[in-house]
């Protein structure tokens, strides 16, 4: 008799809720240990659950478009038979409480005539029938090739609705009445996630921002120092990775900036895990975690974000990779922003640092003991703080320590 194994949701997910985005196995397939056998979708990012041992996935419990909570059992795999053996384990290892969802490739559609598969998911096909639309049309970013409810979405949002193959009254609620009305685009459940995180964090905080500005002279000439050695070791160099670096440095200053509030006490994390957004265009942001970042030299943490910047652009970050995040920054002006005020809180934090466009401008600076008009390379930097846990002393002391850190950052490695 073949034994059983639940595939289960993570236990820690950061906040919000995971939405089960896509099976990459049917019912039947073999799958190895640590193979992506599910993607789930939370506000941050999309994930991917390996499988728990070498087997044969015998039942999908949750299927695409469920909502998976923390310890959910997601699926079912049967150890040691083999991947033509399709039977359900023995027993009660999938409760008869729960679906069990087969995902079939439909008939003769297995792969398009270029290669790509052509599996749709539930909410995929969905999409495709409300707004008549051509799937060999829409470029698949899935797994093989695979077209995803984000690519429909995307596809929807770019190609006018006169283009598509009919207009159906459905497609029409959609896409408005006419071409020259407004097209409704459906929420996807990362957007949906954003949404309630934002609002919920709004509600539960009192929002207080504070601005100063900082000279990012010292830390350039360090950059154009030494970008080329950091790049040789697989580390790139960028202005992130300063300001990482000032801001785990800084909590020296006012501890509490990196702590969590709760109704009768005040949590202080010894640890800086710091997060960094990482915008998706108009998918989102997610939010990659370095851990412990005041142990970390420069070196250490531009590697860091490195690695999980490459892996939040090409999907592949793990669910510890967003969690646990003591601290967070939004570094808005990569996009052009001088000041965005309030940044808000990534609950259940305490603060998050706003970092603005970086660009020369005018300052008086002493020169020779009087005044001059110098041109430096100048950014605005606030603190957004929960005013329950901060006031603001404590919030003009970390930001006086962050920007002294900044400004006065020594040339050597």
């Amino acid at each position: 008799m073949a034994d059983a194994m639940n595939i289960v949701m993570p236990l820690e997910q950061e906040g919000s809720k995971s939405i089960v985005r896509a099976w990459l196995k049917q019912i039947g397939d073999a799958v190895k240990l640590d193979e992506p056998i599910v993607e789930l979708e939370t506000d941050k990012v999309a994930v991917e659950v390996p499988a728990p041992a070498d087997g044969v996935l015998a039942a999908i419990v949750l299927g695409e478009g469920d909502e998976a909570a923390p310890g959910a059992v997601l699926g079912v795999l049967t150890l040691g038979v083999e991947a033509s053996d399709r039977r359900l384990p023995a027993g009660n290892a999938t409760p008869s409480s729960t679906r069990v969802v087969e995902t079939k490739m439909p008939a003769g559609s297995r792969r398009s005539e270029d290669g790509r598969e052509m599996r749709l998911s539930p909410l995929v096909k969905r999409l495709v029938a409300e707004h008549r639309l051509d799937v060999a049309a829409i470029a698949g970013t899935g797994r093989n090739g695979r077209v995803t409810h984000h690519d429909v979405e995307q596809h929807i949002a770019l190609v006018p609705p006169e283009f598509s193959l009919a207009r159906s009254a459905q497609a029409s609620r959609f896409a408005g009445e006419d071409s020259g009305g407004p097209r409704k685009i459906p929420h996807d459940a990362m957007r949906r996630a954003i949404a309630a995180h934002m609002s919920r964090s709004v509600a539960t905080a009192p929002h207080v921002t504070a601005v100063f500005e900082a000279d990012f002279s010292a830390i350039m000439a360090h950059r154009a120092k030494h970008k080329d050695a950091y790049a040789k070791s697989g580390a790139q160099l960028t202005f992130s990775a300063y300001i990482v670096r000032a801001a785990a440095e800084a909590m020296k200053t006012a501890p509490a900036v990196n702590a969590r509030w709760h109704d009768d006490f005040l949590e202080l994390f010894e640890d800086a895990n710091i997060g960094m957004g990482v915008a998706l265009g108009d998918k989102g942001l997610i939010v990659p975690v370095v851990r412990r970042a005041q142990a970390l030299t420069l070196r250490g943490t531009a590697a860091a974000l490195t690695n999980l910047t490459e892996r939040a652009r090409k999907n592949q970050l793990k669910p510890a990779d967003v969690q646990g995040g003591t601290f967070t920054i939004s570094n808005h002006g990569v996009s052009g922003s001088l000041v965005a005020t309030p940044i808000i809180i990534n609950q259940p934090q305490s603060a998050i640092l706003g970092v603005g466009k970086l660009e020369k401008r005018v300052v008086v600076r002493s020169v020779d003991g009087a005044d001059a008009m110098v041109i430096k390379p100048m950014a605005y930097v606030s603190l957004t703080i929960d005013h329950r846990v901060l006031d603001g002393h404590q919030t003009n002391a970390w930001l006086t320590r962050f920007v002294e850190i900044l400004e006065t950052w020594p040339q050597e490695d």
